[in-house]
C-alpha cells in the first residue's frame, strides 16, 4: 500500500490539470453534437488530449473509419515509444494485466513521472500514479459537457493551458538537477522549431512531430551523454 499510496501522492498534480483540460473537452465535445454521457464514454475509453480533440473533429465532419484510424495513429504513436522506455523500467513482477494497464495509461506526463522515479516503477505504483489522472480526466469530461456552452469561451481558452503548465513542473526539476536532461531538451525544443517554422517540414503533422524530435534528442543524447555503469545501476 506505500507503493500505491506514493503513486496517488505523485499522480495528484498530473490529475489536477487533467481536471482542467478534459472540462475544455466536454465543453468540445457537445459543441461539436455529443451527448454528455457520449462524450464521458470517450474519455473512460481512451486517455489522450490530442487524440480525442482530433477524435471528435472527425466525428463532427462525419469522417470515416479509415480517417479516424490514421489520425489516431499518426497522434497516439509516441505512446507506443513511451510504453517500450517505460517497460524497460518496471520490476519482474510488472506482467500480464499490469502491463495492459501501463499501455492504457501511459501519457505523457505519466511517463515523465514514471521515468523519472529512482528504482523500478512497480505495478502497485504504476497504478496508483494512473488513479488521480484517469479520475481527473473522466470528471472533467462530465463537468465539462454537463455544463455545455455556458462558459465564456476566453475561460474555456484558459483552461486549456493548464496541461503545458503541468508538464513545464514536471520537467524543470529534473532540467535543474542534471545538466544533460536541460541539454537534451534544449536539443528537442531546437528540433521542434526546426520542424514547425523550415520550408517542407512545418506541414508534418504535430504526432509525427513529437516523435522525430523525442528519438532524434534521446538518440544524439545518448551518444553525446552516454551513462556510466554505474548509474545505470542506479536507474
Amino acid at each position: 500500500m506505500k507503493q500505491f499510496t506514493q503513486g496517488i501522492k505523485d499522480g495528484s498534480a498530473i490529475g489536477i490539470g487533467y481536471l482542467s483540460v478534459s472540462f475544455t473537452f466536454g465543453l468540445a465535445a457537445v459543441s461539436s453534437g455529443l451527448m454528455w454521457w457520449e462524450a464521458l464514454l470517450v474519455s473512460m475509453m481512451n486517455l489522450t488530449s490530442a487524440g480525442q480533440f482530433a477524435g471528435i473533429t472527425v466525428m463532427a465532419a462525419a469522417g470515416t473509419y479509415i480517417e479516424m484510424a490514421i489520425s489516431q495513429l499518426v497522434i497516439n504513436l509516441r505512446y507506443a515509444l513511451m510504453s517500450i522506455s517505460l517497460s524497460q523500467k518496471v520490476d519482474k513482477n510488472f506482467h500480464g494485466g499490469k502491463k495492459m494497464l501501463l499501455g492504457f495509461a501511459v501519457t505523457d506526463e505519466i511517463f515523465a513521472v514514471a521515468m523519472s522515479r529512482e528504482g523500478e516503477v512497480s505495478g502497485r505504483y504504476f497504478a496508483g500514479l494512473a488513479t488521480l489522472p484517469y479520475l481527473g480526466w473522466t470528471t472533467g469530461t462530465f463537468l465539462g459537457a454537463v455544463c455545455g456552452n455556458i462558459l465564456p469561451q476566453n475561460v474555456s481558452d484558459a483552461l486549456g493551458l493548464a496541461i503545458y503548465g503541468m508538464f513545464i513542473a514536471i520537467i524543470v526539476p529534473a532540467m535543474k538537477s542534471d545538466s544533460r536532461i536541460l541539454k537534451i531538451t534544449l536539443l528537442a525544443i531546437a528540433f521542434s522549431f526546426a520542424l514547425y517554422f523550415l520550408p517542407g517540414l512545418k506541414n508534418i503533422s504535430s504526432g509525427f512531430a513529437v516523435i522525430i524530435c523525442a528519438v532524434l534528442a534521446s538518440a544524439i543524447g545518448a551518444f553525446l551523454f552516454p551513462m556510466d555503469d554505474a548509474e545505470q545501476e542506479e536507474v
